[in-house]
């Protein structure tokens, strides 16, 4: 028999959404949000020549650009104020997750509850600073090496620099707004529309060759059902549950006597969702940004650090595979799923496990179950996020929707559905307890007298 829960679930429509006036405003100031940062990417960078980057970019788009490109929302291949992207504040927060599990002071100040998130936001921020600031000059001196600027010179340095800077840390403030008074999670809801809106020049691109003869039929055919098997198989895994069964003891409270019940503590196969993807992508993409624009003046650093670990070498796969893999479980057991609270917490509630003690064990045992677990969930991150890499280094497949972009935009899409839901669930709770409440209460209006018990 369904619960109350899902059979108000099943009734969800879009007339409960029109009448769920606060989600339609957070709705609304997601949207308008959003609107803003799709048209920041078509503000370009003072000083930079149009006519040579634009010729630049029509010839990197068959490479490694037609993928920055599109992860940067186009804003990179268009030298927008947001070329930098969000991804100094990604790197930021991996920087600062790593150092808060290995430094005890920084480790004391996460545990503090609301003071202690707010220090280790702050922390993000100036490290997001320092990254954008490095990057930014960075990209700077490569716009110069490539012959994109019209007047290089420290002047040019310093207004590329205060302008990537300042739309780094807006995209930042942005997406707390969206997370805060919106709907979803704003970084991952930017990186999503920066995603969607370079697909259809990507498909038109792809398609074309086709047309032209470059490219067969059955390989058209054949990528595009890759595709849309890759999306069902991230739609499978991120729904999939490990459940342990919970047990809570008979309880007395006042003059009743409660029975003892029994839940289940779910755990998805893949608890820190597209985050590792990300934090990986982050860590390969700078390297091969700078070299994109620094064309041959790249140093031999460079040029020898491309060789190896560019797009496509095995030593770039490994490496990729591996922080994918490292991430995930960091993230999991820091981030997402911490067994010590959750342990602590079922212990403080009077659940157990069956056949676990409380304490200790139920962490050892909770630590057993996810670890293996993740082995599972790291291989389909690796897996889906590698598949279009080797298809485009050892096919020559020219498509450029990879498996990161398809891992975000299907968990996006799920995450924010359901955040929808919930407050369409929630709006429906707050209308029966009104009612309820109504109902208890005599009509303002109502003039009528009670009328007296009778009489016997």
């Amino acid at each position: 028999m369904a619960s109350a829960a899902e059979q108000m679930a099943a009734n969800l429509s879009w007339g409960a959404l029109g009448k769920a006036t606060e989600l339609r405003q957070r709705i609304w100031f997601t949207i308008g949000l959003l609107i803003i940062y799709r048209l920041g990417t078509y503000i370009p960078v003072p000083g930079i020549d149009g006519i040579a980057l634009r010729n630049f970019m029509d010839q990197a788009q068959s490479g490694i650009g037609g993928i920055l490109s599109m992860f940067t929302g186009g804003a990179l291949g268009r030298m927008g104020v947001f070329a930098l992207g969000i991804m100094p504040y990604i790197s930021a927060s991996i920087i600062v997750q790593l150092m808060a599990s290995m430094v005890p002071s920084l480790e004391a100040i996460k545990k503090e509850g609301e003071s202690g998130r707010k220090k280790i936001n702050q922390y993000t921020r100036y490290g997001t600073v320092a990254l954008a600031l490095f990057q930014a000059y960075g990209l700077a001196r490569s716009l110069e090496a490539g012959g994109l600027a019209h007047e290089p010179g420290l002047f040019f340095q310093a207004s590329v620099v205060i302008t990537l800077v300042g739309g780094t840390m807006f995209l930042m403030w942005l997406g707390e707004q969206i997370t805060a008074r919106g709907i979803g999670n704003g970084i991952s809801l930017i990186i999503f529309v920066g995603i969607i809106a370079e697909i259809p020049a990507a498909l038109a691109a792809f398609f074309a060759q086709g047309r032209s003869g470059a490219i067969s039929t059955p390989v058209i055919l054949g990528v595009i059902l890759m595709v849309v098997v890759v999306i069902g198989f991230v739609v499978f895994m991120e729904r999939a549950l490990r459940k342990i069964r919970i047990q809570y003891p008979r309880r007395q409270v006042g003059m009743k006597v409660y029975d003892g019940q029994s839940s289940h503590l779910p755990i998805k196969v893949n608890p820190a969702g597209v985050i590792p993807a990300i934090f990986a992508s982050s860590l390969l993409l700078l390297p091969v940004t700078i070299s994109t624009f620094s064309g041959q003046e790249s140093g031999p650093a460079m040029s020898l650090l491309l060789a190896y670990f560019g797009p496509g070498q095995p030593l770039y796969l490994l490496f990729f595979a591996a922080m994918i893999i490292f991430f995930t479980y960091f993230y999991t057991q820091n981030v997402s799923f911490k067994t010590e609270e959750v342990a602590e917490n079922l212990k403080n509630q009077g659940g157990f496990i069956p056949g676990v003690r409380p304490g200790q064990r139920t962490q050892d045992y909770l630590d057993y179950v996810v670890n293996r677990v993740l082995v599972i969930g790291s291989a389909y991150l690796t897996a889906v996020c590698l598949l279009p890499e080797i298809l485009r280094s050892q096919w020559s497949v020219p498509f450029y929707f990879g498996g990161t972009s398809v891992l975000i935009v299907v968990s996006v899409t799920m995450d924010t559905i359901n955040q929808v839901q919930s407050h369409l669930l929630a709006h429906q709770y707050e209308g029966l307890i009104e009612k309820s409440q109504l109902r208890g209460k005599r009509k303002a209006g109502s003039t009528k007298p009670r009328r007296a018990p009778t009489r016997r």
